[in-house]
């Protein structure tokens, strides 16, 4: 089959599109014929994209663990999934991912693809929806009527993390360039703050849930906009263990796991027409390089896609 793999340590430059062998399935594995695979630049940077389960080295490796294809084969134990079926979900990280014709994924990470949208548009969503779904409400109990602000508005995550706390009812504070506030309202942002030109601490205040995917210097300022009680939810670094204590608060660092049943609900609500993908740019698997050096730059609107086949 035609892959891109990574060769090495050292970002996109890395990345070469070539053949590789056929994926090896394990006993709870459903091979997938990929149509569609998201980006997330930053995994070039995980140390899980270069090992495998067992910590051996896996070089070269295959990147892209959001998938939206159709089931080729099912091994022994593999259940939920049939072969024919149109399914999308997010492979495991220690694992070659979907940036290929097929990959191997364990049948319990994928659920039926949303009806209403294409191959392309549905492999924007597991890692970003998943990620603004875990963090707002499995982490950050996120409830109508409560207040949230989101960091990185615009982003992959953010544009869901938007769109899922409109579904809840809460009250929506996003941080975004002045460029994309229009955009974030229309996905139902209640108040933009232009980060370029406003310190959002200045701005916001009372805030039950803050989603910081950035870390650095926007965690260490998120913390004060918080109420007594309320929780900072981190994507991109651990949380210090005593800084949550000086400001009466509580903080989470997690990684988004796969989970079939909240794929299954992400796409209920998009074939209802409550949440929709946002689709930065597509470019076909032989521009995987060109794709991630895009995402690597940053400021992208939604989520970069790779179009494996038509």
């Amino acid at each position: 089959m035609k892959a891109v793999r990574i060769h090495g340590r050292g970002g996109p430059a890395q990345l070469v599109y070539e053949d590789a062998p056929m994926p090896t399935l394990q006993p709870d594995d459903a091979l997938v014929r990929v149509y569609a695979t998201g980006i997330t630049p930053a995994e070039l940077t995980w140390d899980e994209s270069y090992r495998n389960p067992d910590g051996s080295p896996r070089i070269p490796g295959i990147p892209g663990h959001e998938v939206s294809g159709v089931v080729e084969a099912i091994e022994l134990r593999a259940t939920g999934v049939s072969v024919g079926e149109a399914v999308y979900g997010l492979t495991d990280f220690p694992r070659d991912g979907a940036a290929a014709e097929y990959v191997a994924v364990r049948a319990s990470n994928l659920a039926p693809k949303p009806q209403r949208i294409d191959h392309v548009q549905t492999a924007a969503v597991p890692l970003s929806g998943l990620t603004a779904w875990q963090a707002l409400f499995d982490h950050g109990g996120l409830a109508a009527g409560q207040r949230v602000l989101i960091h990185g508005g615009a982003g992959g995550v953010g544009t869901f993390a938007v769109q899922l706390a409109r579904w809840r009812g809460a009250h929506i504070i996003a941080t975004a360039s002045s460029s994309n506030a229009d955009f974030l309202r229309k996905l139902g942002a209640d108040e933009v703050i232009d980060y370029r030109a406003v310190r959002f601490e200045e701005a916001a205040r009372d805030i039950d849930v803050v989603l910081d995917p950035i870390g650095g210097e926007t965690q260490e300022r998120s913390w004060s906009v918080l109420r007594r009680g309320g929780i900072l939810v981190a994507l991109s670094a651990p949380i210090q263990a005593d800084v949550p204590a000086k400001y009466g608060a509580r903080g989470v660092f997690f990684i988004v796991t796969p989970n079939r049943d909240e794929l299954s609900e992400i796409a209920r609500l998009i074939d209802a027409e409550t949440v929709r993908p946002v689709v930065a740019d597509v470019l076909p698997l032989t521009r995987a390089r060109e794709a991630f050096e895009r995402g690597v730059q940053g400021h992208t609107r939604g989520k970069i896609v790779l179009q494996v086949r038509e």
